[in-house]
């Protein structure tokens, strides 16, 4: 098994968790240069927010790539602040298979900091 398949088996799972829940899903994906975060419907049929590095005014606070711990900590209070407007108060964390660290940690820590509960 490679290591995206193992990803991707970690994350179904995770997700078969979330989807009993009926909460709305905070899921988050990494690549090397960018980081993303988007709130999906409880059905899972709709993005309901969504928050990048690849946005301006992220791209505007960033120095260098969008590949950091500083730039995934502006995408999670963003997406936050996104979330609040919205009316979305509570979320379930996806993580995507992802392990709890470095970039993932810090967006969710944002996120968590700027008002919306896991």
């Amino acid at each position: 098994m490679d290591k995206k398949l193992s990803r991707l088996r970690r994350a179904a799972a995770t997700r078969r968790k979330i989807s009993t829940q009926r909460v709305h899903r905070l899921s988050v994906f990494r690549s090397n240069q960018h980081i993303y975060a988007n709130i999906i419907s409880p059905e899972g049929d709709r993005v309901l927010v969504s928050a990048s590095t690849l946005e301006p005014q992220v791209r505007k606070e960033l120095t260098g790539q969008g590949g950091n711990v500083a730039a995934a900590g502006l995408v999670g209070k963003l997406v936050a602040e996104k979330a609040k407007a919205a009316g979305i108060e509570e979320v379930a964390f996806d993580r995507a298979g992802f392990r709890y660290h470095g970039r993932v940690k810090a967006l969710a820590e944002a996120a968590r900091e700027a008002g919306l509960k896991f």
